[in-house]
């Protein structure tokens, strides 16, 4: 287990680093849980939030921008 370190004297903060960040749809939970399954409730059902924030930039234009054109 990694050590916490407490930046701010706020109760219940944790930060996690989004490149291990995983969201759990059963629990509803983010941990930096590893493997594929939550380390909390066991569910398959996860999601590797760095798949969702670490894309490469796509220039095109947004779909609405796009249709106003």
């Amino acid at each position: 287990m990694r050590n916490v370190t407490m930046i701010h004297k706020e109760p219940d903060l944790v930060s996690i680093p989004v490149e291990k960040a995983v969201y759990c749809g059963n629990c509803e939970t983010v941990s930096s849980s590893h493997g594929k399954r939550c380390g909390l409730c066991g569910s398959e059902d996860i999601v590797v939030l760095a798949s969702l924030f670490l894309r490469p930039w796509d220039p095109s234009p947004a779909p609405a921008a796009a249709l106003a054109a």
